[in-house]
């Protein structure tokens, strides 16, 4: 199973463009049997996509050629025994006071952190989901 991170810029950033990003990623995730988070703001879109490895690779292809989604930086691709989201379609968070400031942000922080500081913050938001969620999952994949 592939684990993929990226960030990218939001162009257009609004409610609306969220909500349509998340309808379409639930659908086409369910379809494909990826799981995964995204986590957003007007400055950041922060995903991690994890599934088969083929089908993980198609979906970065869409993204990357998304025009919604500007300075598309691939931050970690790597072969998994387990999914972090197995529960989730796409979870939606929305970034948390500890993440990347936008000042950080823009000078580059989030590609300069590292796979393993990404990963981290994915942990981080696995790890409190599975303390603090009442939110139905969207999927079952185990």
């Amino acid at each position: 199973m592939r684990q993929l991170i990226y960030s990218s810029q939001p162009f257009g950033y609004d409610a609306a463009t969220l909500a349509n990003i998340l309808v379409a990623a639930r659908r086409n995730n369910r379809r494909d049997g990826i799981t995964g988070a995204l986590i957003c703001r007007h400055d950041i879109y922060l995903q991690l996509l994890e599934g088969p490895a083929d089908v993980v690779a198609a979906a970065f292809g869409r993204i990357v050629a998304d025009d919604r989604h500007l300075e598309v930086n691939a931050l970690m691709s790597a072969e998994v025994d387990a999914r972090l989201f197995p529960r989730w379609d796409m979870l939606d968070d929305p970034a948390r006071s500890w993440l990347w400031s936008p000042a950080e942000v823009t000078t580059g922080a989030v590609v300069a952190a590292g796979a393993d500081a990404v990963l981290a913050v994915f942990a981080r938001v696995a790890a409190e989901l599975r303390v603090t969620s009442t939110a139905c999952p969207d999927a079952a994949f185990a």
